[in-house]
């Protein structure tokens, strides 16, 4: 699928002084999986379950493929720009429009908010009362992670990559742990095969395919991450040649992962059980037929989503911090504390916009408002790769075929729109974040003009 764009025997760019290129191929791939892994399989499986029925692993395919397409647009982008800003520098070097690309930004910063959100209202659920047999209040518990979160962040976090290698083979294992419970019941004879060609939606018309769709949206949800990895492109050896072969295996990796536990969980459970549940794949485990632990699975259930969490909001803080710094929000947003040196008035903001969310919100609504925010993003970016065709570069790079950007971009576009059946609740809240985006720029703008900058 591959071809370069240069001169073949070009040199890369030729590294300047900044950050320390550490991360070889192996690393790279380890760090793509655990940036995909966390809250979306664990925490919205089940509510997949619940728009689309027993044929459970029909949107999880179709997310595969838009995924793949998505990621080779990134793939082409980051070997042409290698630089850590990801859609934001594509945006801004494809239509030199400074609104959009603070839209853009602001878009991904408030994707990790609503993800860090959905996975607080997953700590708060099923995987916990498995621990506490229910005795916490949800909403009280899911306010207080996402507080002792941003307690951390201001302490200040010290992640290598390596801890993220480690991170990921436990959230690898719970998954593991549901692949080898499924082989088990299919070799004893269990589950309920006809159960995955089961639809929610009767009949072959548009309420199936608004169904299948609104499924695919959300479980969309499960794939969002690889776009992160981007922002690693610094601090990669050879990122033209590295990233390629990273974020296609990542995503390939966690794909049929993610397939396959579809499989798993539509054959052991049915759809309305998974629906009920905010901790899904503890239901899996519990029909497996198994003697696993489940106190056990809930810990690494809630590992996983902590772990999804705390990347999240701190990735919407220093974006947060970076827009600040860049006079695209008021400049006080990037104060940082003398000691810690971690941004406090950024980790703050964006922790009071995580606080609403798990108030007003519950899983699904959070992972659809992320899904939404990053499809809108990555039609974006589908489109800007064929924009800037026309920027050659002096150095060789991955160049996707024309056919995969057009349809990333559709793809994109049809996921977004309400041929998903996307409930209107997430057009509002993902409105009323960008409204608080457009409303602090246009204060930033009126105070730079104030000043005369």
């Amino acid at each position: 699928m591959s071809t370069t764009e240069g001169t073949a025997a070009s040199p890369a760019p030729a590294e300047e002084a900044g950050l320390k290129r550490v991360l070889g191929p192996k690393l790279l791939i380890l760090f793509v999986i655990g940036d995909i892994l966390g809250t979306g399989i664990y925490a919205t499986t089940g509510k997949v379950a619940g728009k689309v029925g027993g044929a459970l692993w029909l949107p999880f395919v179709i997310g595969f493929v838009v995924a793949i397409l998505t990621a080779a647009s990134y793939v082409e982008l980051v070997g042409k720009y290698p630089k850590a800003a990801g859609a934001a520098l594509y945006t801004q070097k494809a239509f030199k429009l400074p609104f959009l690309t603070f839209i853009v930004a602001f878009m991904v910063m408030c994707s990790g908010l609503s993800s860090a959100s959905a996975a607080a209202r997953a700590f708060s659920g099923d995987y916990l009362d498995e621990l506490t047999n229910g005795a916490l209040p949800p909403t009280l518990v899911a306010i207080t992670f996402i507080v002792l979160l941003a307690a951390l962040n201001l302490r200040g976090v010290s992640e290598s990559v390596k801890t993220n290698v480690v991170l990921t083979l436990v959230e690898l294992t719970g998954l593991l742990i549901i692949l080898t419970i499924g082989a088990w019941a299919v070799l004893s004879g269990d589950g309920e095969p006809s159960r995955l060609t089961e639809f929610e939606a009767s009949g072959t018309g548009y309420a199936l395919l608004t169904s299948v769709l609104g499924a695919t949206a959300l479980g969309f949800f499960a794939f969002v991450g690889f776009e992160d990895s981007v922002n690693m492109a610094e601090e990669t050896k050879n990122p033209t040649r590295t990233f390629p072969r990273a974020i296609f295996i990542g995503v390939a990796v966690t794909g049929t992962i993610y397939v396959l536990v579809a499989l798993v969980s539509s054959l052991l459970v049915d759809a309305e059980t998974l629906e009920g549940s905010s901790g899904p794949l503890l239901e899996v485990v519990k029909a497996g037929g198994v003697d696993f632990p489940h106190k056990l699975f809930a810990l690494i259930a809630l590992f996983a989503v902590t772990n999804s969490a705390l990347i999240n909001i701190m990735m919407a803080s220093r974006l947060c911090y970076g827009m600040a710094n860049e006079r695209i929000l008021p400049r006080g947003m990037a104060r940082v504390l003398p000691r810690r040196r971690t941004p406090v008035v950024g980790i703050v903001f964006v922790t009071l916009l995580a606080i609403g969310l798990v108030s007003t919100g519950e899983i699904e609504g959070l992972g659809d408002t992320t899904a939404f925010l990053l499809l809108c993003v990555f039609a974006v970016v589908n489109i800007a790769v064929l924009v800037l065709r026309r920027d050659r570069v002096d150095h060789a790079h991955f160049r996707t075929p024309t056919a995969l950007p057009v349809l990333g971009a559709l793809t994109a576009l049809i996921l977004a729109s309400p041929l998903a059946d996307r409930p209107a609740d997430v057009y509002i809240r993902a409105g009323v974040l960008l409204a608080i985006g457009i409303a602090l720029w246009a204060v930033n703008k009126l105070v730079l003009r104030t000043r005369g900058e």
